[in-house]
């Protein structure tokens, strides 16, 4: 009965050994597998590493999507034409900024039209006095006229007192070499209107205006000479003729004070 005792109590302590074992082994089994799972997480290769981060950056669409779009925006900023229209657009609603060169530019052009023979003479000096050379013109075209037609001159009638435009026109003083004065009148407003046009005065010869200011100086000498034979020699005087005369004067004190301001025009280019 001992014996059966024994072999109960050694057959207890056994089974409850083994339960004992059997507990600290399941207890073993989880900690090997967590450090199974421990050991392949620090022994994984470089390649797994970037596969599990390219993995991470597939499951981040928004991230890639806002940085290309930004990359994008930046080549249309760099390159795209709508960046360059807005460029132009502010471009012409921002104020010019003053050219400092401006007035140079604009100096340098009008110095080489006066260099290609532009007159330096003020364009109202020029205008005046190829109106008035054409307004003897036509004075001049009418007493010539009414020489060969003998016809009596309009508004000039014949009378007792010093205006009597007949007896001037009729007279031995009315031909010069028996060429009549009515004719060289026209032949010397021909060539007036001529030398007195816009062209003529931006020659570039000087030998232009020198023969406009000798023609003047001639035609005024003639003048004078036609006064004398009016007031001395015939004793009247014929208004047509006599606003020939003061058409003249006016042509001769214009161009002189050009002449004496502005000089006798450019001299020819050298260029």
């Amino acid at each position: 009965m001992t014996a059966s005792k024994s072999s109960r109590a050694r057959n207890a302590r056994a089974q409850a050994a083994a339960r004992s074992g059997n507990a600290a082994s399941g207890r073993g089994g989880s900690a090997a597998r967590t450090g199974g799972t421990a050991l392949k997480a620090q022994t994984q290769t470089p390649a797994q590493a970037a596969n599990k981060g390219g993995a991470a950056t597939k499951n981040a669409p928004t991230v890639r999507t806002r940085t290309g779009a930004a990359g994008r925006t930046g080549a249309a900023g760099r390159t795209g034409p709508g960046a360059s229209g807005q460029a132009q657009a502010a471009a012409a609603q921002a104020p010019a900024a003053p050219d400092g060169g401006l007035l140079a530019k604009v100096k340098g052009q009008l110095a080489g039209v006066v260099s290609r023979g532009d007159s330096p003479v003020p364009v109202w000096l020029r205008l005046t006095t190829f109106l008035v050379a054409l307004a003897g013109l036509g004075v001049s075209t009418y007493l010539t006229v009414a020489h060969f037609t003998q016809a009596t001159l309009a508004g000039c009638a014949e009378t007792a007192g010093v205006i009597d435009c007949t007896k001037v026109t009729t007279s031995a003083q009315s031909y010069v070499f028996g060429i009549p004065v009515a004719v060289l009148g026209l032949a010397f407003y021909l060539f007036m209107v001529a030398i007195m046009s816009p062209w003529a005065w931006r020659a570039a010869r000087r030998e232009v205006h020198l023969a406009r200011i000798a023609a003047l100086v001639a035609g005024m000498g003639f003048v004078l000479y036609l006064l004398y034979a009016e007031l001395f020699l015939i004793g009247s005087i014929c208004l047509y003729c006599t606003s020939v005369h003061v058409l003249t004067f006016i042509l001769f004190l214009l161009t002189m004070f050009a002449a004496a301001a502005w000089g006798l025009g450019p001299a020819r280019s050298s260029s």
